[in-house]
């Protein structure tokens, strides 16, 4: 799951405004958020980063 270079360096957690990480989920990609206490994870359909918080899965 390459996304474009730069991306991750732009984009954010919605929730809190923390850095994301990439990581393959247990189905799709998906990018982590790296914030204390969030750890919401968004799903990346099509190479395309899906952050809505109510697409996200939480920590387990």
């Amino acid at each position: 799951m390459p996304l474009e270079a730069g991306l991750l360096d732009i984009l954010a957690c919605p929730a809190c405004h923390a850095p994301l990480r990439e990581e393959e989920g247990p189905q799709t990609p998906e990018l982590v958020c790296t914030g204390e206490g969030c750890g919401l994870a968004y799903p990346v359909r099509d190479d395309i980063p899906v952050l809505l918080v109510d697409e996200a899965r939480r920590p387990a």
